[in-house]
């Protein structure tokens, strides 16, 4: 299953990797793909949103 977030205050290719890293450790996530000139984390796989929203934010960015 594909699913697609905002993720707003990406800015770079660091924050890219920074975000797909923490994001593929997460149980059940197969693929990560952030797009931080769209503001856009795209998943596959499922996932606990709650503990994807943490994650995203522990980070330092907003998970909308």
């Amino acid at each position: 299953m594909t699913k697609e977030y905002k993720v707003e205050g990406m800015t770079c290719n660091h924050c890219k990797a920074k975000v797909e890293k923490a994001v593929l450790q997460l149980e059940g996530v197969s693929a990560a793909t952030a797009i931080p000139a769209e503001n856009k984390l795209i998943i596959e796989g499922e996932t606990d949103e709650l503990l994807l929203k943490t994650v995203i934010e522990e980070l330092g960015y907003s998970f909308k």
